[in-house]
């Protein structure tokens, strides 16, 4: 029981203080030091703790993919490639909802650190004009990017699921499709019913880039395009992929060197640096202190039947790390011991249970980043994201029982 009350102390924290409205930084290392200390971790532990994190390579992808992310932001919005996209978007799929949300839907198939903080801009440049909080525009960014993840194979934690179990892919990829799914249906259902129909014909203004051609505005996707296409195609690494062209907009924009160093200021920020620190030296603190290890091994030792242990592991590991991968790689081994075997109806109930924590977690990359750049209050975003989540939770239980 202690270990519970341990991580619910470390929850509620984080709560407190993201409410208080604390950098998402600040907030994380407060947990980690809160974690450290209801453990006992010793002096050499948490010094330990730190070296891996910045040794770890995740840590370095992270603080590079952020970086490049955000001068790659800063570019598409200077050189108004954005607002192309966007009028381009107006223009080709015309209906206000399909507009808004295609940005975090394209730029979601990315299994990448900080995709969220790529689709935000767009998002909040399709939704101008429009009397939409920031709350909402932060839950459609964020919904809107989390269908594949249940289904899309470039993900590893549905491809780690599948190797653990031994359950073929396919057959993983297709019970997890209702809950891809759900997601679409609970995401319009939350938000956007004030809006309907199409967007009017814009009238091009000086303040607005001119769409001369339906080709103008096709090629105005080309930066996002070959991201895509590097990143799903051709299998290179995000923070490769941006290293390249980034420098290549550079070239084609003849940019000045104060352009160029005013980009460069701009991704590398102290709060990208700080939110990193905080997300990671959590992460460590969390498996090095033994908390997950602990509280698995709790409910185990008080013969609590499957069903709820199938569904709570995965869930609590979810939402303490706010990654799929994690609460996969941690719960799963343990699960199918638990469970005495493997059966797809058990698995995809976990699946579900542990991607619910992972949307509903506080230290979920996405939703940090989202919260950030929104300035949304996470109240707010919660209201929307407690009841999708808790659709597909219905929805995993009914396919539980009936499979």
């Amino acid at each position: 029981m202690s270990d519970i009350i341990k991580i619910a102390a470390v929850f509620f924290s984080i709560l407190l203080l993201l409410r208080l409205k604390w950098n998402i930084g600040y907030v994380l290392l407060s947990a980690s030091a809160l974690l450290a200390l209801l453990y006992s971790m010793s002096f050499e532990s948490i010094l330990e703790t730190l070296k891996i994190t910045a040794a770890d390579s995740v840590t370095i992808k992270l603080f590079f993919s952020l970086t490049l992310i955000r001068m790659l932001e800063m570019i598409l919005r200077e050189k108004q490639i954005m607002a192309k996209m966007t009028e381009a978007s107006r223009s080709l799929l015309k209906k206000k909802r399909a507009v808004i949300i295609s940005m975090p839907l394209l730029i979601g198939m990315l299994p990448s650190l900080g995709g969220a903080y790529f689709s935000a801009p767009m998002v909040d440049e399709a939704t101008k004009g429009m009397k939409m909080s920031p709350e909402e525009k932060g839950f459609i960014n964020y919904w809107f990017r989390h269908p594949w993840e249940f289904v899309l194979p470039l993900y590893p934690g549905i491809l780690l699921a599948a190797a653990l179990t031994n359950i073929e892919l396919r057959s993983l990829m297709l019970a997890n499709t209702p809950y891809a799914v759900l997601v679409f249906i609970t995401g319009f259902a939350l938000s956007m019913r004030s809006l309907g129909g199409s967007f009017a014909k814009q009238k091009n203004t000086e303040n607005k880039p001119a769409i001369n051609s339906t080709k103008e505005g096709l090629l105005s996707f080309l930066p996002v395009m070959l991201v895509l296409l590097c990143v799903i195609v051709f299998h290179i690494e995000l923070q490769y992929t941006l290293a390249v062209i980034v420098p290549l907009l550079f070239a084609y924009y003849r940019s000045s060197l104060k352009d160029i160093w005013e980009t460069f200021k701009y991704g590398f920020a102290k709060d990208v640096l700080l939110l990193i620190a905080g997300m990671m030296i959590f992460k460590f603190t969390m498996d090095r202190s033994g908390a997950v290890e602990q509280l698995s091994q709790y409910f185990t030792a008080q013969g609590i039947p499957v069903l709820p242990i199938l569904i709570g592991l995965p869930f609590i590991s979810g939402l303490l790390t706010g990654l799929t991968i994690g609460y996969v790689g941690s719960t799963f081994p343990l699960l199918i011991s638990i469970a005495g075997g493997v059966h797809l109806n058990e698995i995809t109930l976990a699946f579900a249970a542990g991607f619910v924590g992972v949307l509903l977690s506080p230290v979920h990359l996405c939703l940090v980043l989202t919260r950030e750049y929104f300035k949304a209050d996470m109240a707010g975003i919660y209201r929307r994201i407690i009841p999708g989540c808790a659709v597909i939770m219905a929805a995993a239980l009914a396919e539980y029982f009936l499979l």
